[in-house]
């Protein structure tokens, strides 16, 4: 189930190494009527995030062994909210991103769909439009 009208036309550059997980991902945002802008790399992701204007973000928190807090950094000089996603603990990411929403991996659509209300109906002004 989706929230197609608080979600309805967002761009979400949606972050994500494991090519299944992030078309699922894809899908899950697609559905909800958002824009997906997938990356797969920390070095395309970060491009993205210092180019493109985004309404928010998704970034799993190891990419290829690699953490995406540069990308992450990138978003917040931007003022580009975001979620990280992550498949181990919290704690890390909560000491090092106070305040940032984090969602557990495996991706349940409802978890994704509720943290990007969220982080929007915090600020409803975050959106742009890429067309």
């Amino acid at each position: 189930m989706t929230d197609r009208t608080s979600l309805e036309g967002m761009n979400v550059l949606a972050v994500e190494d494991e090519m299944l997980v992030a078309m699922m991902l894809e899908d899950i945002l697609e559905d909800a009527g958002c824009n997906a802008i997938v990356a797969g790399h920390l070095e395309e992701a970060l491009i993205l995030a210092q180019e493109r204007d985004f309404d928010a973000a998704i970034l799993d928190e190891n990419l290829h062994g690699t953490r995406s807090y540069p990308v992450a950094d990138a978003l917040i000089a931007r003022a580009i909210p975001f979620i990280f996603a992550t498949g181990y603990g919290e704690k890390n990411l909560r000491e090092l991103y106070p305040g940032r929403s984090v969602i557990a991996k495996p991706y349940r659509d409802r978890d994704v769909i509720a943290a990007l209300t969220a982080l929007i109906s915090a600020d409803p002004s975050v959106r742009c439009d890429l067309r």
